[in-house]
């Protein structure tokens, strides 16, 4: 004879499994929130600022020869 099953539990874990199958889904498809984008924003613009104020300028003499 077979084994016995409750049937309640095994509708209960199929949707169970289904609505993580749907957030997973969910996740990749809608990404992350528009919080953590425009910080991520940001801070790039931010690094790029730092990084332009320690750039040398190209006007005058930068390339060391003397006329």
């Amino acid at each position: 004879m077979g084994d016995v099953i409750n049937l309640r539990r095994a509708r209960k874990a199929r949707n169970r499994r289904e609505k993580q199958a749907r957030a997973a889904e969910n996740r990749t498809a809608h990404g992350t929130p528009k919080a953590l984008k425009t910080h991520a924003q940001a801070e790039h613009e931010r690094e790029g600022r730092v990084l332009d104020s320690h750039r040398r300028s190209d006007d005058g003499d930068g390339d060391g020869n003397t006329q």
